[in-house]
């Protein structure tokens, strides 16, 4: 597995990495706490380092479930989590007052069984907390070694300009994919200008841009049922998106997922893309994209036929718009 820098943190992680989420929230029924555990410490093997959790997914019980499968290799891995909602939960509010950072940041450390936490994100942006306060407090954190870089998810970029200025953002985690660029138009460059990386979520569309999605049929529990872009018509109306990945696909000897992740990777060489997955085999599949070199006459070729494929549906509902881009 190659490796990529965050911008000008120095951090180094493997060029793709595990978003940990699904496996315990926010996808239906949690995996099965061993099964979990072994293909997180799989994907240690494959040469991924980058494990993405937050205390917000369950909440606690990925936290919780990331540090037991990474205690044995915790010095051979980069550990990523979050700090922002009330409790741990997004359903209370924001809360990104320093002295709920640092109680989060303890309790996180506990369940994490770690004695630092490497990269520290706000998960949502609190416009009742002034950023320069965060990123203060996160900046105490980082010089009492229990944080190692500051991240920010979600973010806008005047409050992007306002929080490096305290303290060096590492990376920024934000939505990312062939089917959402709205990055592209000002947060990209903003990035790249102050040498921050980019950590794309849900870089395979929530899984529509696998092909794998047939209808919008989600189980009891999965959070996709209240996403406007996943109501029956919008699926319907972006399967050419997903017909297009397929031929583009074919035509590289690759699956779409490994088409759709070659596209992030080849965009900046300071994006890491954290796929999340509860099998396996799609885990090999993803690594793959690694491998996978696209040109630029391969990107050219990509946008241009991407450009012809009109994207229907919100990707959230207005409420849920609110909380990002702050």
């Amino acid at each position: 597995m190659q490796t990529r820098k965050l911008g000008k943190s120095g951090l180094e992680v493997s060029s793709i990495g595990f978003g940990c989420m699904g496996l315990s929230f926010a996808y239906g029924a949690p995996t099965e706490k061993q099964e979990a555990i072994s293909l997180l410490r799989a994907a240690v093997d494959l040469g991924v380092t980058l494990f993405d959790t937050a205390e917000s997914y369950g909440p606690f019980t990925n936290e919780e479930l990331v540090g037991e499968a990474l205690a044995p290799v915790r010095d051979r891995v980069v550990i990523a989590t979050k700090f922002g909602f009330k409790g741990g939960k997004p359903a209370d509010g924001l809360d990104s007052r320093p002295e709920n950072i640092r109680g989060m940041v303890e309790a996180s450390l506990k369940r994490l069984r770690t004695d630092r936490i490497d990269l520290l994100y706000q998960h949502r942006v609190d416009l009742d907390v002034p950023i320069e306060d965060v990123a203060g407090a996160v900046k105490e954190l980082i010089g009492q070694g229990k944080v190692k870089h500051f991240g920010m998810s979600e973010a806008g970029v005047g409050t992007i300009r306002r929080a490096h200025a305290v303290q060096r953002v590492a990376a920024l985690q934000s939505e990312y994919s062939l089917w959402w660029r709205e990055p592209e138009r000002d947060v990209m460059p903003v990035l790249e200008e102050l040498g921050i990386g980019f950590v794309p979520f849900s870089p395979l569309g929530r899984g529509f841009l696998t092909g794998a999605l047939k209808d919008a049929a989600f189980g009891a529990g999965d959070f996709r049922n209240s996403l406007p872009r996943f109501a029956a018509e919008a699926l319907k109306a972006n399967q050419g998106l997903v017909d297009l990945l397929g031929e583009l696909a074919a035509s590289r000897k690759a699956t779409r997922a490994q088409i759709a992740l070659a596209w992030l990777l080849a965009k900046k060489p300071w994006i890491v893309p954290i796929p999340g997955t509860t099998k396996l085999h799609r885990l090999e599949e993803n690594l793959g994209a690694a491998s996978i070199e696209l040109s630029a006459r391969d990107l050219g070729e990509i946008e241009a036929a991407v450009a012809k494929v009109p994207i229907q549906g919100e990707r959230y509902t207005a409420a849920q718009q609110k909380m990002v881009g702050r």
